[in-house]
Formats: structure tokens, C-alpha cells, sequence
């Protein structure tokens, strides 16, 4: 049985729940976009609804040097920011603990959380927020600190609740406590499980569109998705080392391990090999800095010569979109599932806003969209189309790319660690508290 226990089975009434969202929005000390905040509003509301009171808590940035152990503490990557936007959009009172961090180790002590958890219960404070996640000790660790840290946050609360769907990685807050709490999936964690399973079970044919800065990191699950999907089509340095494995060419920025990830890559798949859909028209620019009227050109892939030496690639040209074929493959599509930009964002996003609006044309299709870059770039290039994309049903936006990424290298819109715990302790029937 592989059912994901979900907050309408708990009893909240009076308990505190300890909540993990995916509220990773904040760069430099300011929120870039709230749509990962607000798309948890619903399952904080239901809390309140069923009467219980809400300890809230995400990561924030990357401040764990894993070489080091070392932990760096800073406003850049502070949650007050996302508690101030909170308040103000829901017009409620929050707290975040005052935790102090031991040298650079981190936070290791929970001690005056207990007075905050006092004023929630008097009313004194709508919810708590602790600090950013990793800013303690034993959060990102796979010693004995995580244990220390997951029994640690258990210990003040009643009730565990999910609902970072976009924190895939089998941390301390997201996968370790589950064995200290009666644990449930929230309300967004079900719904992007739920809209998942369409890359899975897909209205076909399924053209996936994936791109990245590294073919390393991408492998496994684009191994997983040439499978699953009628049509494969890459972006961002992954296509390019795709295109100088297949046609022998240099580009440069791509590195020899890049061209044997691609190698391998299309070795390990070779049945499916004819699923690649290639977008012949690539542009070179001189600079990764700078755009200038005389500092690109547009190339037909197929017409370079092995051995051609390339500047920086940075986009598909729009001119891809004008092909007859392609036009043709995306008006026919029945899904898409789309975890790219096309271009190298800030000089040339005419690949990408090219794509976007093909997609967009195909009304019958369902658009499966993800990744934080991706949904961001849309909304930046093509304010209208995406302000409309998010009130059509034949949209969804995920709200974590690398997290569909895993589902998809997993084999299951389940595989996730963190969603994979919640089931084991659903199964063995350990929801009592």
C-alpha cells in the first residue's frame, strides 16, 4: 500500500504542529518571488481551521559548507523576510525564536522555544517561525547530530506535517523527524504528488523539455524521462555537450566530462535514441557577459564541419519554433512537461520566450511546468500569457524542478525520500500521539 497519509486524517485540535514548508525564496535578504509562500497558505489556514497551532520552518540558501562542516549565519539568508510577508498577507502575528548558534557549528539548542510556544497557546502569537533549518547542527549531516536535531524539534511539538514538496533531500527536518511524530503530507505536498503522476501516466504524445548547467546532475532522471515520453528535447549546456558528443564539434564552457556524460548518456539509451528532438539553430555569442550587436551569430548544427570550434552557445534560436516539424510535434502534443530555459537568461531569451509561446498556443495539451528558474523566466518574458496560465486548468506549476527530477530518476511520483517515509510510517500503523 502506498497511500501518503494526508493532514484531513489528523487531529490537530490544540496540538502543535510542527510544519516544514519549501519557502526558499529569499536572495540577499529580500524575497524574489512568492510563489513557493503562497502556495503553502492553504495548508497553514487548515491548520488554524482544524485547531492547531502552527510551527512553521524552511531552508534558506546553501549556508552549510559541506567541506568544512562549517555553518554561516547571515541576514542574506534569514527567514524574517518570508514571517514580514506573511503577516502582511494574512494579517497575522508570528514569532521567530531567538536562537543562538554555537561558533560554526551552528544552532544547536532549542531552549526558548518553549516561552514562544506559550504565547501561540495564549494567543499572544498566531504562528512561530524558527530559524532557517540549516542553520543548525545535525540538518544537512548524515551523523548522529541528525538524529540529535530531528528527536530535538520533535520533543516540542505533537503533530509533523510535510508540506516542502520542493525539499526532496532526505534531511534532518524532512525525513528524520518522521520517525519521532504522527507525520502527514500537507495539503500542497498531495496536490503536486497528485498533478506528478501526470508525467507518469501522461496524455500522450508526452514532449519533455529539459535543460541545465550540468549534464551530471541530469543524467539520471533524463535517462528515466527518454522512457517515459514520446519526444526528448535539451537546453542550456546539457544540449550543447549533446551536440559536440554527436557531431564532433567544440563549444566552449563545455568540458570533456560534460561530452562523456552525453556520450554516455545516449549510449545508455540507445533504443530510445530517435526520441531526441534536435533544434538545429543554435546562437554564439562571444561573451557570457555581454550581448553587442556584433557579438553573436546563428548556425545550422547540421551544416558545421567536425572539428568546428565554437565561442559560448547560448540559446536555440526562435527560428526553431518557425520549423515545420517542431510546430507540428507541439501542436499534436497531449502533454507537456517543461524543466528548461532555453537561453542564457539575462542576454538572450528569445528561445525561451519563442517555446513558451508555442506551448502556450497548444490549448488541448496539459503544461506541466518546473523549476523556480523556469517559472520565473516565464513570468519575466511573458507577463501576460503567465498572469492567464495560472488561472487555466491546462496549466500546473511545481513548485520544486529538482524535485520532479527525482521522482522521475526514482521511477515514481512517490520515490521521493521525505514522501517515501510518510508511507513507511502510514504502513506500519505508527500515527499514534
Amino acid at each position: 500500500m502506498n497511500k501518503i497519509p494526508g493532514m484531513n486524517e489528523a487531529d490537530l485540535r490544540g496540538k502543535i504542529c510542527l510544519v516544514r514548508m519549501d519557502h526558499n525564496v529569499v536572495k540577499k535578504g529580500k524575497i524574489k518571488d512568492s510563489m513557493r509562500i503562497d502556495a503553502t497558505i492553504p495548508t497553514l489556514l487548515h491548520i488554524y481551521k482544524k485547531g492547531g497551532l502552527p510551527i512553521l520552518m524552511t531552508h534558506v540558501g546553501r549556508p552549510y559548507d559541506k567541506s568544512t562542516g562549517e555553518i554561516s549565519i547571515s541576514d542574506n539568508d534569514s527567514v524574517i523576510p518570508i514571517v514580514s510577508y506573511l503577516e502582511e498577507k494574512l494579517q497575522l502575528k508570528g514569532i521567530v525564536p531567538e536562537l543562538k548558534p554555537v561558533g560554526r557549528e551552528g544552532i544547536t539548542e532549542l531552549s526558548n522555544l518553549t516561552n514562544s510556544i506559550e504565547k501561540l497557546k495564549t494567543g499572544e502569537a498566531d504562528f512561530i517561525y524558527l530559524p532557517n533549518t540549516r542553520w543548525f547542527k545535525g540538518e544537512e549531516t548524515k551523523d548522529d547530530s541528525s538524529e540529535i536535531f530531528a528527536k530535538m524539534l520533535a520533543s516540542y511539538a505533537d503533530v509533523y506535517i510535510n508540506d516542502a514538496f520542493g525539499s526532496w533531500q532526505a534531511h534532518a527536518s524532512t525525513y528524520s523527524i518522521v520517525r519521532y511524530l504522527p507525520s502527514y503530507a500537507g495539503l500542497l505536498m498531495q496536490k503536486e504528488v497528485d498533478n506528478i503522476l501526470k508525467v507518469f501516466e501522461p496524455k500522450r504524445p508526452l514532449v519533455a523539455i529539459v535543460a541545465g548547467s550540468k549534464f551530471d546532475t541530469k543524467i539520471g532522471p533524463l535517462s528515466s524521462l527518454v522512457r517515459i515520453a514520446d519526444h526528448l528535447i535539451l537546453g542550456g549546456v546539457i544540449y550543447n555537450a549533446y551536440l559536440c558528443y554527436k557531431y564532433g564539434i567544440s563549444i566552449k564552457g563545455v568540458t570533456v566530462e560534460d561530452i562523456a556524460q552525453a556520450e554516455k548518456f545516449v549510449l545508455d539509451c540507445t533504443e530510445h535514441s530517435k526520441k531526441i528532438v534536435e533544434l538545429p539553430y543554435i546562437v554564439e555569442n562571444n561573451s557570457i557577459e555581454a550581448r553587442t550587436v556584433d557579438s553573436w551569430k546563428i548556425h545550422d548544427v547540421r551544416e558545421l564541419e567536425a572539428g568546428t570550434e565554437l565561442g559560448y552557445v547560448l540559446d536555440v534560436a526562435e527560428a526553431n519554433f518557425e520549423l515545420a516539424e517542431i510546430k507540428d510535434m507541439f501542436n499534436t502534443a497531449g502533454s507537456f512537461f517543461v524543466n528548461a530555459v532555453m537561453g542564457y537568461t539575462s542576454l538572450f531569451p528569445e528561445g525561451s520566450k519563442a517555446m513558451y509561446s508555442l506551448i502556450d498556443s497548444c490549448g488541448n495539451a496539459m503544461k506541466l511546468f518546473g523549476g523556480g528558474d523556469t517559472i520565473q523566466d516565464f513570468g519575466e518574458y511573458l507577463p501576460g500569457t503567465f498572469s492567464r496560465a495560472k488561472n487555466n486548468s491546462s496549466y500546473y506549476f511545481f513548485t520544486g524542478g529538482g524535485a520532479i527530477l527525482d521522482a522521475i530518476q526514482q521511477g515514481s511520483a512517490t520515490g521521493m525520500k521525505p514522501i517515501q517515509a510518510l508511507i513507511e510510517k502510514n504502513n506500519k500503523g505508527d500515527q499514534r500521539g
